[in-house]
């Protein structure tokens, strides 16, 4: 009998747990306005070339400086993608789009955070744009990658002392690349909506250089890891190219209000994927749910013709079902989660579709806040239009540290966060500090292999994080998990602003009055 008993209350303070551990993680805060400026921050620390005087971080230097030398071409710029130092085009312009989507969608939150983190903002678009001009050296010409992924990774070195092969790849009308086009267009129109206003000049030259890559890539289609074949192992288009091309239609359809690229969208929703294709993933390589966002948004504002309707309402019904299956309401076709909550896709750095979510949903709130809905229908029945935005706030509070493992995984925020970043320069002495040279060999036998810390905090990396039990490992080997991306973090910055703008109107806080219990999803 007493073992009975005990049992039983066992199985009770399990209950207990299950039942309040969603209200205990409701009841934490976070300073948004905090985590914004430390994911600008983070890309300072992805910085190649030449940098500038009013470089923050400081313990990265100078690196890349002879990027395209041996293609006669000056490639001098742009961002590594991770914790390695090759330069990927693919998803180096994802990140761009989405910094630059950000911008345009929240502007105003960006620039009410704190102090300069608007003109950090800008910069960080601008770093990015300013290597496109470059890469794009004729209008059938783009330049892909610098750097071999195969090479890079068997050598641990700091950027300053890179030794690996520094070779070019790029795509032309005989060695096409649609995907890669598409995506540059896209960050690049996006970016040019930026500094419409604050730049015209520069905003026109970004839209130049947009139209001609939509038109590269359009006429001369195909993927661009069947041209540039080291990139497959590493970022393969495994969507295609068309869900990119219909992006960059859609960008710069926002950037120049002309109906050719409307038209391209609506004619090619079809055949291209835009309305067939119902997914439950948005990042570098798969566009469509984001496709269907801008769509929407065209809808939803009346800013389309009424012969595209059925095709506008039939792109809105596949950004429902994004939502919905993130929200857990789209009749068992949904998002997985972990314990904890979190959004799961897939193993390997699932927090870039967490982040990404968390985008989508805040945006797609936005949208139909603006149109005055306050439904949406799922086939689970309707939502509350709040509720996409406690989901999304939800899955930030996650990544910064509402979560089982009590970790923030946004590095250098809060008091508990990955310090064994898989991250070449991070992870060896600062060359300011030790400027002898250090081999690829010495640098895995000194740095990469040893029990300790980190000696530079990679802050604002979101690192890829933990598995589909909400489980992580903080180790410099377990890649998986540990190594951070640019675009993990660029969609957290509008995310970021926009919850810092709720936390400030408690008033007006619609996270005040919504509930939200991962029990419910």
């Amino acid at each position: 009998m007493r073992e009975l008993l005990s049992s039983f209350y066992i199985i009770q303070y399990i209950l207990l747990i299950v039942l309040f551990l969603p209200l205990y993680t409701q009841s934490l805060s976070f300073n948004y306005s905090d985590a914004l400026s430390k994911s600008l921050l983070y890309f300072e620390a992805q910085r190649s070339g030449h940098l500038p005087y009013n470089q923050r971080v400081k313990w990265h230097g100078h690196s890349g400086l002879t990027d395209g030398l041996q293609q006669g071409v000056d490639l001098v710029g742009g961002y590594y993608d991770a914790g390695d130092h090759v330069k990927f085009g693919l998803p180096m312009a994802f990140t761009v789009t989405m910094l630059s989507w950000s911008v345009i969608e929240f502007r105003e939150e960006i620039a009410a955070a704190a102090a300069g983190e608007y003109q950090h903002a800008l910069e960080a678009i601008k770093w990015g744009t300013d290597y496109f001009i470059k890469a794009h050296t004729h209008p059938h010409i783009l330049w892909a990658e610098v750097g071999d992924g195969d090479t890079d990774h068997y050598c641990w070195q700091r950027p300053e002392d890179m030794t690996t092969s520094r070779q070019a790849y790029k795509i032309d009308k005989n060695n096409p690349g649609s995907d890669l086009a598409g995506e540059t267009a896209a960050a690049m129109a996006a970016a040019s909506i930026v500094f419409k206003e604050l730049n015209p000049h520069y905003s026109h030259l970004l839209l130049h250089h947009a139209q001609e890559l939509f038109e590269f890539g359009d006429k001369y289609r195909g993927e661009y890891d069947a041209s540039v074949e080291e990139v497959r192992s590493y970022y393969a288009s495994v969507s295609g190219y068309r869900d990119e091309l219909l992006w960059a239609a859609l960008w710069l359809h926002r950037a120049t209000g002309s109906d050719e690229y409307l038209e391209y969208a609506v004619e090619n929703a079809d055949g291209m994927g835009g309305i067939g294709w119902a997914m439950i993933e948005f990042s570098w390589d798969v566009k469509y749910a984001g496709v269907q966002m801008l769509a929407t948004k065209l809808l939803l504002k009346g800013e389309h013709q009424e012969k595209h309707y059925p095709v506008m309402k039939q792109y809105k019904s596949k950004a429902d079902h994004y939502i919905c299956a993130c929200l857990g309401k789209n009749n068992g076709s949904n998002v997985d989660r972990s314990p904890g909550g979190m959004l799961y896709i897939r193993q390997w750095n699932n927090l870039q579709y967490v982040s990404s979510a968390a985008f989508l949903l805040m945006v797609y709130y936005e949208y139909l806040t603006a149109a005055q809905q306050t439904e949406l229908s799922c086939p689970d029945g309707p939502v509350k239009t709040d509720e996409l935005l406690a989901l999304a706030k939800s899955q930030a509070d996650y990544i910064l540290g509402s979560n089982p493992m009590k970790m923030s995984y946004m590095v250098g925020f809060g008091s508990r966060y990955p310090t064994n970043v898989h991250h070449r320069g991070a992870s060896i002495v600062s060359y300011k500090e030790s400027n002898g040279f250090i081999g690829c060999t010495q640098g895995f036998d000194d740095w990469f292999g040893r029990h300790r810390e980190n000696p530079n905090v990679l802050v604002g990396a979101i690192v890829g994080g933990p598995n589909c039990q909400d489980r992580f490992r903080d180790d410099r080997g377990n890649y998986m998990q540990t190594e951070a991306c640019t675009y993990n973090t660029a969609p957290m910055v509008g995310v970021f602003a926009k919850l810092n703008r709720l936390a400030q109107k408690p008033a007006h806080n619609k996270l005040s009055q919504t509930s939200y219990s991962f029990r419910q999803m």
